[in-house]
């Protein structure tokens, strides 16, 4: 596996040279939104990927009205249906553990930074607030990978090691840089 000093540079470079191989260009809102709030588009999408991901017609892509309720994920055809089913969940197992939209922010976490918890269901919403708390995790330093890491599980650990080792996986694939590469 690479080193973490090999990886940081390949990102690095990727970033100052704006992706312009990019494999997968993130869809507009992405770029929009990442540009508002300073982070990488492809950072940003590699995240939803990561967090709300659903094959569809053989393809992963980040699905908007998904919750997650205490470990299981669930995916549904409208934000009408999503929102009853979030506020049932938040009745039932409590804020601590929901988990919604593109960017599967936790209610309990961060359900300050919407106006009301079906709120986190708007995708424009939900990815500025996935910005903002990415934003917030790089400015403690390290790679858009340690961000990533924190931004799943600000206590680190093995959790957030997991989750770095998976968003590179999608960062990669977006990138079209393989950032998980071995060394010789």
């Amino acid at each position: 596996m690479a080193t973490p000093v090999i990886r940081a540079l390949a990102l690095l470079t990727a970033l100052l040279c704006g992706f312009a191989s990019a494999a997968e260009e993130p869809p507009p809102a992405y770029q929009m939104i990442a540009i508002a709030h300073g982070i990488p588009s492809v950072v940003l999408y590699s995240v939803a990927l990561q967090e709300s991901g659903a094959r569809i017609r053989g393809q992963l892509v980040p699905w908007p009205w998904t919750l997650n309720v205490a470990g299981a994920g669930y995916r549904f055809a409208t934000r009408k249906d999503a929102c009853k089913a979030l506020m049932i969940a938040l009745a039932t197992a409590g804020p601590a553990r929901v988990d919604v939209g593109l960017g599967q922010t936790n209610i309990a976490a961060n359900g300050h930074r919407y106006s009301s918890p079906c709120e986190g269901l708007d995708p424009y919403k939900n990815l500025a607030v996935t910005a903002e708390i990415l934003s917030e995790q790089k400015a403690k330093g390290g790679s858009w990978i340690d961000a990533a890491g924190r931004y799943h599980r600000p206590a680190g650990g093995a959790p957030a090691a997991r989750y770095r080792e998976s968003f590179a996986r999608h960062l990669s694939r977006v990138t079209g840089i393989n950032l998980l590469a071995t060394n010789p």
